[in-house]
Order: C-alpha cells, then structure tokens, then sequence
C-alpha cells in the first residue's frame, strides 16, 4: 500500500458542507449538469473574475495555529495602567470556558425567535438590570457597540427629543475631560446631523445659553477626578437643559450614581466586567436612561412579557423602533449590538454579586490610593482630590522622560500628557505592581523605594470621598445577583440557560442575509490567546506587532476579494460600516467642492439599515423602484439619477439583491450613477455569494462594507459582536478614518468611527484565520457551495411553495425567498409556520424581510445535504398540514400551526384536549425523535409586553413559582 505524506483532509472540506457524491446528487435535482454550469447560469458572465484570487495557498488547521502563534507572540503583554475605559480584568473560568469558549451561546443569532431564546433574553435581562441599578436609571438597553458611540447616541436621542422651548438649540456642550476617543465620536455623528459640538471646561459652561440643549459628562472624568454634579444639573433642568453622563460602571459602586444625582441619560462600557481589552473590542457599551426616553432608546430593550398559558416569557420589546421598519425615518442604525459581551458582563456580575463587585472596587481604590501615599513619600504630588482608580502626578518633563524609560524596562504602560503621569488600576493588579511603581518613580529621583513601607500602610487604607459623593444606595439585591456563588451553581446557572436556546450545535439557522455558517474551532481557538486578549488598544505600535502583521494581510486580502485598494477595519459592526463608507463618499464630494450633494438613492428592496445610515450620514434619501421580478428599475434609476445629478452623492446597492437575484444590469447601474456624478455604495451583506467568483471592484463600484460576522466567519454571538469593514477604490482611500491616539486612516481622513483604532480587534483573527485555511480556492468553492445549496433547496421546495424571485435564467444567489402569502386565504400566516419549525427543530428562516409574508432562506455553504434534507422535510411537511386547513380535516383556528410551538409542558399534562396527538404536535417526523428541541414557552404575546414594559429581573417570587 502507496504511503502519502501529504495531508489528506483539507480545511475546507470540513467548512463546505456537501461531500462529492451529495454535490453529484444535489446537481441532478437542480438540472445543471457541473458546479461550473450552475454558475454561469446565476451571475452574469459579464462580472464573473476572469483570473484566481491573489491570495495565500490554503494552510491545514495544524499548520496554521502553529504559524499563528508565532504571530502573537510579537505582541508585548506590559501590565497597563493606561485606562481611558480599558482596563485588565479577570474573566472568571466557568465564564470563559461556558460562555465565551462555547458554541451554545457564540453561534446562536439574534432572539427574533424568543420562544427558542429564552436563556439569552434572560442573561441580557440580568444584565439590563445590573446597569439599571449601578447607574440608578429607570431604563436600560441590552448592549451598545462601544463607550463612544453609545455617547453619541445619547447625544443625537437627546437631540431629537428636544423640548419645545429648545426646538431650535443644537449646541452641545462637552466637558474637555470626557475621553479623547469620545469626543472623536461624537465629532463624527454630530456634523451631519446639524449638532454644534462645545467642548471646554465645566467653568464655561454656560447653561442659560438658549442655544445649548445637552451636555456629556465623564464620571469619573478622564483625569480620574470625581465630580458631584448634583448643582450642575439641577441648573439644567431650569433651563431645560438635559445632561448625559459617561460612568465608569464598576466605580458607581462606590460612588453616588448618575441617576440619583438626576441625569437624563446614562452610557459607558462594561469592558471590566470580566471582559479582556482584546486592544480594543469588542466590549458591551450599556446605555441607560428616563423610562421617558423608553421608545426613543437606540439599539434593543429586552422585556418581559407573556406566553399563551400567561407563563413569564422574554422578548425583545418595542421592535417597532427598530431601523429595518422605520427605514429613512430611522434615527439609529445600530443593528449589531454587543450580546455575546453583555451576556460576559452580566454573568460577570451574577457571579461576584453586589458584594463582590464592591470588593473588587475596593481593592481597585485601594491599590490607587496606596500608590498615591507612597508617591507622596517620593515627594510626588497626586492632584485628583476625589478619585477612584487613576491618579494624577505632577511631574516636569524631565522626570516624565524617566519614568516613561524605567516603566517600560519593568514592562508598563503609563499614561502621559504634558506635565502629568497617568495611573489608572484595576482587578489584576497586585501590590507588587504597586511597589514595582514605587520603584520606578524613586530611580527618577535618585532615591530609594525602601523609604516607602507598603505594608504598613495597607492596614490603613479606606474609602473616603467629599460629602454627596459616597454611594449610599442599595444595588442588586435581586435573587439572580445572590444565589450563584460556588462554581458549581453558576455552571449550572449558564448551562441552565444555555439549554433554552437553539443554535448552530442544534441545527442549520437558515436566515437569508445573515449568512450563519460554521464557525470553526480552529478559527475560534486564538480569540482567548493572552497576546491578543490583554493588550490596551493604546499602547506604543511595537508592543502591537503581531496584531499590526495581522491587520497588514487581513486588508490585503480583503482589498484583493473585493477587487477594492485599500480597507479601514474600524468600523465594529454592519452599520458602522455603512456609516463609515457614507462619510466616506462625503467626505470626497467635500474634497472636490460639491458639498451640496446630499441625494442618496436606495432600491426599495435595501437592507433597512441603508436608508438609516444615510440620514445619519447627512444625506436625503429617494426611493427607487423595482419591478416586478424584483430588479432594481433602471429606467426609474436613470429618471432619479438625472433629475439629482446637481446633488446626487451615492446610490446605494445591496449584490446579489436582497431579493436573492444577481440582477443582470448591475455595471450599467454603476455607469448611470457615476455619469450624474454620485458614487455607488455596495452593501456588503450578500458577499458569501462574490468571493472568487466577482467583487465589487469588478462590478462598478467605489465603496463597500464587509460583514466579518456572515461571510468572513466571526460568530454571531446571539446578535454581536459584529465587524464592518469598509473597502474603497483608489479614489476614495485618502479619507478612510482615522484615530486621535493612533495612526489610522487616509491622507484626508474622516474622524473616528469606532472607540478603537481598528474596532473589536481581538475578533479579527477568526477571520483571518479562515482566509488563510481556506486559500483563494477553497474560498471560490465555499461561494459555489453556497450557491449549490440554495439552488438545492430552491429545487426541492419549488413544488410546494413558490419562489418569489430568480435569476434571467431561473436560478437563485446564495437565498431566495419563498413565498407564503397564499396560505393566507385559510387563515395561516407566515408567522405560524415559523413558530411550527420549531417543532421540528428549526429556527426560522428571516421572516417577512424584504416582502411581507414570505421567509428569506439563506443555506450557506456549511450545510451538508442530509442537514438541507431534513429542513426541506420539515417544510413540506408543514405544507402537509396546511392541506389538512385547506380540506378542511383541521380545525383553521386550532390546529398545530396555530397551537406551536408546542412545550414539553403541555404534552406531559393530564389535560390535552387539542384534535390532534401530542406525537403529531411534537414529533411530526422521524428525525426529530433522535434529538427533539423543547422550546421552555409557547407562543409569546408580543402585544402584552410592549403595553406593559418591564426590562428588568422579574420578582423572585416568579422564580420560586416556576420551580415548583
């Protein structure tokens, strides 16, 4: 026998779900005789790559974790006390390992289907509750992207919900010592919205300008000063003058909250709450505010509402307000939020308790004040009279050049600005950092660190700050935040609610433009490494050397798939992207005099978030039309376009369409939107149908965002974290966006889009690492898989159920969507046969997106055909049940549609008194006998919990009656 050294098992084999004879069998059914011919019948010949992709060859998953850890370990792991909202923490090991390192809660989507969510809607409860009670608001949301843009949102919701007497007021004031990268933010999100940005010190603040409608406060400020506010807002309200805050959550539990000192809105980051910097992200931002605000709130509010037996059930409350509906009424487009993050957090928080939080406070102030006291023995001087955790220390530049020297021969990072030294302390931090600071600062001074006796000191350290500072306030009291201490009980705890949620480890998530595919071990693996979980986003460049490597390919390579030069990877979610390649195109337009355009032209069938981003983004938005066969219509395109020409700024296209078609006149829309002056913006959510196979660059466009979270593999996380790059063509890369502490951007840039230089940072080796395993040929065959599995699906569903729309030639992209409105006529809706997949094991494909009454079924290439099979089963099994209606043999108002989905409850009651079995209500096939889902609720009432918002941890009371 012939021995092979060569690997035998390609990574992409194990990504690509089809085997060889599946991809024979499946061909057959779909009528096309080879991979090749099923392409070419789907995208037009005109766009298709006449050459491979200038990319690595594909390395095995050994191979490459190997080279990759040599990659990281150019990182420098320095003990930082940098802070500015980034700070070492200590993620808890049944967290690390449970949450984030677990697949059942990282590859699970967005809870549009609570019934199968529960365990994640009551973790983001947890963690809603928790910051309501640190911040001492009425309300909060369930996670923002980061610090910053959390501190524009509060920003542009207080703009918008101006009072009457400050209708025509766009000042607002911020406090020159909210951090820097903040103020970036909001330079950012203010100029186009017609905000005038004040910033300067507190004492010239001027609070009777009638002009002025809010102000941002930092808390504790970026000098590490805490500030009682109290007089300063009571000051505003006369002048109905709204404040909002940026908190240090962990702080707020030794210090007076924002809410009792009478704020309006709340924001900050939950980073420290046992959640790594990763140099930078992604982090959980928290925004909380007045239960006034409740439908003006940015982003998600999970509430409380009822199932069908009147049991407690989570949902996401208010999803009126969401951007996919209110579309260019939209004034948030943040659709990614941070959930994996606030899922950490809150976890974090249930784990240590309100006890424990306030220890680790303690311990945080402690070491800070036992640094100062020992400094000031040095004959140092430390400023902050009122602090928590960062001290200020005067020093002359002399000796600042010293410190800075001999901190980074002990391997630290301080912070220094003229005339100070910055020291900010958290968890990880011991008192030998403290001595070894010591140390430091005496070599300076040419003395010796032995006259400063640490231990005599710590016996004598307390927590003292001005009156109306010291938090007097009980927090957390909840059951929730007091029962989970041992590890035991909170690894039952997780798995508890990791057991109500169906993800990926269940079955194929079939949501077209969501793109839920594998999210390979191997890729996963160097997410937790040290190297790239402990770096400050902050620190000096060659500390940051492997990450800097990292991103130097990851824009190359994804400059080369999209056939674009150049890619910013700071944009940290979809939208952010969107925004970013908006300002982008401003941004030129500016360059060149034309300022004046403002038209954004979107098809009728965008994503919602584009006509969001283009109203924050400054922009008009008009609606183009499409046909029938749901193309974009170009004669309605060419009339919009010519009628603007004077002000059109960008045409916005979504490619392959949002309808599943890679519509044949795509160049020649580009050419048309380019020919009236305007720039052609391509929503990147459909790019799992492009790689290797087109790309933007080739198709006509300038700009796009790349949803790392779809097609590049970064998990879901049950609705964030999320990664948006921006790619542009050479015209264009000048104004890519920039940093204030680090070098990003363009020649011309734009400002800050994302709190951190290069966003979630510690999230992009997952991307990485699948372009290099997979390599430019096995990324051209995922896309021809995707393509083959839709197709699939389209073929074996097509006698059931119509597809709304296909290509010139029949075929569908990588999702069509099939339609369902007919089944209306006996009173089943497109809701009740998504609520009956569960029954079978399903999530729901996307339902009634883009068109009422249909689902949007994207495969992706993961899948392998037996998964494809089972979920085709279960559909034209539903469609067997709907017959029953249709021929009247089932009751049309009570019947298994109408009843799922169905609990383990209802069919272990003594009273079933349904017309039809309890095997037919929950093993409707074979297969789902072998590994049956239980969703832990029925049906929930939708209705019953917007009427009555309640965002918090439901009374203790409700637990002990569900347990009996």
């Amino acid at each position: 026998m012939k021995i092979d050294l060569t690997p035998t098992v390609k990574f992409e084999d194990r990504h690509n779900g089809p085997s060889t004879n599946d991809v024979s069998e499946m061909l057959t059914k779909i009528g096309a005789a080879s991979i090749d011919e099923l392409i070419d019948q789907t995208i037009p010949k005109a766009i298709q790559l006449d050459h491979p992709l200038n990319l690595p060859e594909a390395k095995s998953e050994a191979t490459f974790l190997k080279d990759f850890r040599k990659m990281a370990a150019k990182n420098k792991i320095y003990k930082s006390f940098i802070g500015l909202g980034y700070y070492d923490t200590i993620t808890p090991g049944v967290i690390l390992r449970n949450v984030l390192e677990n697949p059942g809660w990282y590859t699970a989507y967005t809870p549009y289907q609570a019934e199968i969510a529960q365990g994640r809607l009551e973790a983001l409860v947890n963690f809603q509750t928790m910051v309501m009670d640190l911040t001492g608001m009425e309300l909060a949301n369930a996670s923002l992207l980061d610090e910053g843009t959390a501190a524009a949102e509060a920003m542009n919701m207080l703009f918008a919900t101006r009072p009457r007497d400050k209708k025509k007021a766009t000042k607002f004031f911020v406090d020159e010592k909210v951090f820097i990268q903040t103020k970036e933010i909001l330079k950012t999100r203010a100029l186009p919205i017609g905000v005038t940005l004040v910033e300067g010190p507190l004492h010239k603040l001027n609070l009777e300008d009638p002009e002025l409608y809010g102000v941002l406060l930092q808390y504790p400020n970026a000098d590490g000063e805490a500030i009682n506010y109290k007089a300063l807002i009571e000051t505003a309200k006369e002048n109905s003058v709204t404040t909002a805050f940026s908190a240090d959550l962990l702080a707020l539990t030794l210090l007076t909250p924002p809410g009792e000192m009478g704020a309006d809105v709340v924001v900050g980051t939950t980073q420290r709450f046992g959640v790594p910097m990763g140099y930078g992200g992604p982090h959980a931002a928290y925004f909380a505010t007045k239960d006034t605000y409740k439908r003006q709130v940015p982003g998600r509010i999970i509430g409380i509402s009822v199932d069908r037996d009147g049991n407690k059930a989570y949902r996401m409350a208010l999803q009126t307000r969401e951007q996919h509906i209110k579309r260019e009424r939209a004034t948030s487009n943040i659709c990614t939020a941070q959930v994996l993050l606030a899922v950490m957090a809150g976890m974090y928080a249930v784990y240590h308790g309100p006890k424990g939080l306030k220890d680790i406070a303690l311990k945080i102030h402690g070491l800070a004040k036992l640094t100062a006291q020992g400094l000031a023995k040095l004959g140092f001087e430390q400023e902050n009279e009122n602090y928590f955790d960062t001290l200020k220390i005067k020093v002359d530049d002399v000796k600042q050049s010293k410190i800075k020297a001999f901190a980074l021969s002990h391997e630290m990072n301080f912070r220094y600005e003229p005339g100070y030294v910055y020291l900010a302390f958290d968890e990880a931090k011991t008192v030998e950092d403290v001595q070894e600071i010591i140390e430091v600062f005496a070599r300076t001074t040419h003395s010796s660190a032995d006259v400063v006796d640490l231990g005599s000191m710590v016996a004598h350290l307390s927590f003292e700050v001005a009156d109306g500072l010291k938090r007097t306030s009980d927090y957390m009291g909840h059951m929730i935040f007091n029962a989970f201490h041992s590890e035991h009980e909170m690894l039952r705890y997780i798995k508890r609610l990791e057991n109500r949620d169906l993800s990926l480890v269940h079955s194929m998530i079939s949501l077209g433009s969501c793109t839920m595919k594998l999210n390979a071990t191997a890729e996963m693996i160097p997410v937790t490494w040290p190297e790239f979980g402990q770096l400050h986003p902050f620190v000096p460049q060659d500390q940051a050397a492997g990450y800097y490597a990292l991103f130097q390919d990851l824009r190359n390579w994804l400059s080369e798939i999209t056939g674009f030069a150049e890619t910013s990877l700071q944009p940290n979610s979809g939208a952010q992207g969107e925004f970013a390649g908006l300002m982008v195109i401003r941004a030129y337009h500016e360059s060149r005099g034309e300022s004046h355009r403002n038209i954004a032209l979107i098809p009728s069938s965008a994503h919602g978030t584009n006509p969001a981003s283009a109203v924050m983004a400054g922009m008009k938005v008009v609606i183009v039309k499409c046909d029938d066969k749901g193309n974009i219509d170009l004669g309605d395109l060419k009339e919009k376009a010519e009628k603007h020409k004077d002000n059109l700024s960008s045409f916005l296209v979504t490619y392959p369409s949002t309808h599943g078609v890679f519509e044949e006149a795509i160049r020649e829309m580009c050419q048309i939107v380019h020919e009236n002056g305007g720039q052609v913006y391509m929503d990147g959510a459909n790019m799992n149908a492009q790689v290797g196979l087109t790309s933007p660059g080739v198709i006509g466009a300038d700009v796009c965002h790349l949803n790392l979270h779809k097609t590049f593999c970064i998990p879901h996380g049950g609705g964030g974290p999320g990664m948006g790059p921006i790619c542009v063509a050479k015209h264009l890369e000048e104004f890519l966006p920039s940093s204030p502490l680090v070098k990003t951007g363009g020649q011309q840039p734009i400002s800050a889009i994302s709190a951190a230089p290069f966003g979630s940072a510690s999230i992009l080796p997952i991307s990485y690492a699948y372009i290099a395993m997979m390599g430019r040929e096995g990324l051209k065959h995922a896309t021809q898989t995707a393509i083959l599995n839709a197709n699939y699906i389209k073929a074996r569903l097509g006698e059931f159920f119509p597809t709304l729309y296909t290509g010139a030639q029949g075929r569908a992209a990588h999702e069509m969507i099939v339609d369902f409105r007919e089944f209306k006529a006996v009173g089943v809706e497109v809701e009740d046969i998504a609520k009956r997949l569960i029954d079978y094991g399903f999530h729901s494909p996307t339902v009634s997106f883009p068109v009422a009454g249909t689902m949007m079924i994207e495969p992706t290439e993961s899948e392998s055909k037996a998964e494809l099979d089972r979920f085709c089963d279960a559909l034209i099994s539903i469609r067997g049940e709907i017959r029953e209606i249709e021929e009247g043999k089932a009751d049309p108002e009570n019947n298994v549609l109408k009843n799922a989905p169905h609990t383990a409850g209802m069919v272990m009651s003594d009273d079933w008194d349904l017309p039809y079995s309890r095997e037919k209500a929950v093993y409707p096939l074979d297969y789902v006998k072998n590994s049956k889902f239980w969703p832990t609720v029925r049906r929930i009432d939708s209705a019953y919990g917007d009427r009555n918002l309640v965002c918090s941890c439901i009374p203790t009371e409700d637990y002990e009656e569900a347990s009996i």
